[in-house]
């Protein structure tokens, strides 16, 4: 039996060889896909400003042509709030400058500012109502003491000047270096809580130069006034040693006492009034 043969059959000429195995057929890449895409981020980017640059112009250049039509001159004045020291008159007398203008142009802030310049205003809050109309909301200066002889205090410790001082002088009176209204009406309010369940009043407190403070309480059911020097330093405290001391040994005596050194680490010292020297009386003389 002869072998198999192999025969090697030459390959015609101009012909390529066919490839043994397996083969896969390649998809040429279309001409579109091969070119750059278009970029449009920096359009995207740069559409939005200028759209609201758009707008924003056109928003203005529409207030300015509508702004002759809309704009109205004041014709009503409100004033509120509860007065007690100034009147309404006073007030639209000081405001009289300003309500010439129109409703857009009407300067609110110097408004409120030329209010708040007046003695008994301690704010002022001013705001437009269309379409022709300002409303004023005041908050009057609440009196508590006398700061020295030519102002008043109140009850933030805030100095104000009034023109009449004659009608407060039933008010406290407090003194003390100027940098100090505020100190000196917390201490006043402090001391005056202490001192009101005993029946006392402060009448006068003084803080020093050299920091002492100096009190005197007003006449009333507790008798008449006395005097408390009370130095430096822990006042509260010093208040405590003499209420308690008081409703032991001195209640009785109050009458007699002119004043209260409170001065002491540990105690304090009492100053008795002067008694009253009996008046003599005049013999009545007849004439004929």
């Amino acid at each position: 039996m002869q072998g198999a043969q192999l025969r090697h059959q030459p390959t015609a000429p101009g012909r390529k060889p066919v490839p043994r195995g397996a083969s896969r057929m390649v998809a040429k890449e279309p001409m579109s896909a091969r070119l750059p895409k278009a970029n449009f981020g920096f359009v995207k980017a740069l559409f939005w400003p200028v759209l609201l640059v758009a707008l924003g112009f056109g928003t203005y250049e529409g207030a300015q042509r509508l702004l002759p039509y809309a704009d109205r001159p004041i014709t009503k004045i409100a004033v509120q709030g509860d007065l007690s020291y100034i009147s309404q008159q006073a007030v639209q007398q000081r405001i009289a400058p300003f309500v010439a203008a129109s409703f857009f142009t009407i300067d609110l802030e110097s408004m409120r500012t030329e209010l708040e310049t007046m003695p008994w205003i301690a704010h002022a809050e001013v705001r437009r109502v269309w379409p022709d109309q300002v409303v004023i909301r005041l908050e009057e200066q609440l009196p508590v003491a006398r700061w020295g002889d030519e102002s008043l205090l109140n009850n933030q410790g805030q100095a104000f000047t009034p023109r009449e001082l004659a009608n407060y002088e039933h008010l406290p009176q407090l003194f003390g270096p100027q940098r100090a209204q505020q100190q000196v009406m917390q201490q006043y309010q402090v001391l005056s809580q202490l001192l009101r369940p005993l029946g006392f009043s402060i009448a006068r407190l003084e803080l020093r130069e050299r920091g002492s403070w100096f009190l005197t309480t007003g006449p009333g059911s507790a008798g008449p006034g006395i005097e408390l020097l009370l130095g430096r330093g822990n006042l509260v405290e010093k208040m405590r040693r003499f209420i308690a001391i008081y409703d032991k040994t001195l209640k009785e005596q109050i009458t007699n006492i002119a004043r209260i050194d409170l001065r002491y680490a540990n105690g304090l010292a009492v100053g008795w009034r002067e008694p009253v020297a009996p008046t003599t009386a005049q013999p009545a003389v007849a004439k004929n």
